[in-house]
């Protein structure tokens, strides 16, 4: 099993690039499958999500070739197969997003239920709420869903929850429906614009993305196109407060600064210089920082993504700080990995109440999760001595070349067996 060694540096400077984001990469990946030419994606980050979804796509009969690093090739002009199995996803959530796109296209689909993070629950219902009033069968029985339709039929669709999974699939299965579907209550996550830009390249008719109403407008097929993706705005995020954490001054390159609103303005309440500079945002950073309160909610608010990362921040923060996690139920697993290196975190109910302290200690922590992970290399870097991450696997979906990145910019970790 493979770990992380990170050392605890005197600071972080330089230059790092962000990723393309996995986050619109996954559904955009799944989007080819409506149409019946040839699609070339660049910026495709190198994660195993997205090695696990083209095997999931092979595995449909999409043709996939990786041209070189970060540019893919795929062809779904021959869709052999609308079942996809249990191996594969139940390793990786997104891997349902398939869904939408093989029963638009198709007609059927069958699904095993999907994976990933145990962050709490999250449930598909509202997929399937999506799919029923398109005109689709849906039954779910021993561990799989299975939809069918001769024709899906435009109609309006409430959303419960702005659900970001359940607005793509939606979205993706009304491209080739017949007549106008409007989705209300719709995320707003600018993923949602980065799939729709890419599914408009390709013919489809969808009008407001990145509000809370979508609208599409059915065709009768789609077509190949190129299309990059937009950068990791969690990516960015993570390096902007880890640089907060550790000081410095690190310049982070291909980065959405509107993307990043909701960190940009709690950094810098709590004393940490950021400037803006078109697609790079500089962080200087002396170490001295204040606590501050962070509420995690849908986009435009603070991203449940970033809720570790900052929970990182605070143990080291001047003050008392407050966080709130309002997304998921089963979010603040990180805390106990915290409290072994010395920070004094209490939990009540979804809040988690930070007392910052002077330093942290080098311990033997488990990542529990994906952003659990990147939280506990901040909180490293910012020790005297050691710190072992284990289960760093989780780190290993999300984040491409990280430890390449984190050397670039000064940082001592390590990849061991």
């Amino acid at each position: 099993m493979e770990k992380f060694i990170v050392e605890g540096c005197d600071g972080l400077s330089g230059h790092v690039r962000v990723s393309g984001a996995k986050n619109a990469a996954l559904p955009i990946l799944c989007a080819t499958v409506l149409c019946d030419g040839e699609v070339i994606l660049e910026d495709v980050p190198e994660l195993k999500d997205v090695e696990i979804l083209c095997e999931v796509l092979r595995g449909l009969g999409v043709v996939v070739e990786h041209l070189d690093k970060n540019i893919y090739k795929l062809n779904a002009e021959n869709i052999t197969n609308t079942i996809t199995g249990p191996e594969l996803m139940s390793k990786m959530r997104a891997s349902f997003t398939v869904m939408g796109p093989l029963l638009s296209r198709m007609g059927h689909t069958a699904n095993a239920l999907p994976g990933g993070c145990a962050i709490g629950t999250r449930p598909i219902d509202l997929h399937l709420k999506g799919f029923k009033a398109l005109g689709a069968d849906v039954i779910t029985e021993h561990g799989m869903v299975t939809a069918k339709a001769d024709k899906l039929v435009g109609t309006e669709i409430y959303l419960d929850f702005p659900s970001v999974g359940a607005t793509e699939n939606i979205m993706m299965a009304a491209t080739l429906a017949e007549g106008e579907t409007t989705i209300d209550n719709a995320a707003c996550e600018p993923e949602i614009v980065d799939l729709a830009n890419f599914l408009n390249k390709m013919g489809a008719e969808i009008r407001g993305a990145g509000t809370s109403i979508v609208k599409i407008k059915g065709v009768k097929s789609l077509h190949g196109c190129r299309h990059q993706i937009i950068p990791d705005r969690i990516e960015a995020g993570t390096f902007m407060i880890a640089t907060a954490a550790a000081g410095g001054n690190v310049v982070i390159e291909n980065v959405i600064p509107s993307h990043m609103r909701p960190v940009i303005a709690k950094l810098r309440e709590s004393g940490i210089e950021i400037y803006e500079n078109g697609d790079s945002i500089n962080v200087i950073s002396d170490r001295k920082f204040k606590s501050f309160d962070i509420k995690t909610l849908p986009y435009p608010g603070m991203p449940t993504d970033m809720q570790a990362q900052f929970m990182a921040l605070a143990t080291i923060a001047d003050g008392i700080s407050v966080i709130i996690e309002t997304v998921f139920e089963n979010r603040f697993m990180h805390v106990d990995e915290f409290n072994r290196m010395g920070a004094n975190i209490r939990i009540d109910g979804k809040n988690a109440i930070v007392q910052g302290v002077k330093k942290l200690r080098p311990s033997k922590v488990r990542a529990t999760d994906l952003r659990c992970g990147a939280a506990l290399i901040i909180a490293a870097l910012t020790v005297d001595g050691e710190t072992e991450i284990s289960d760093i696997y989780h780190i290993d979906r999300g984040y491409e070349d990280l430890v390449e990145k984190l050397h670039a910019i000064g940082a001592k970790i390590r990849r061991v067996d």
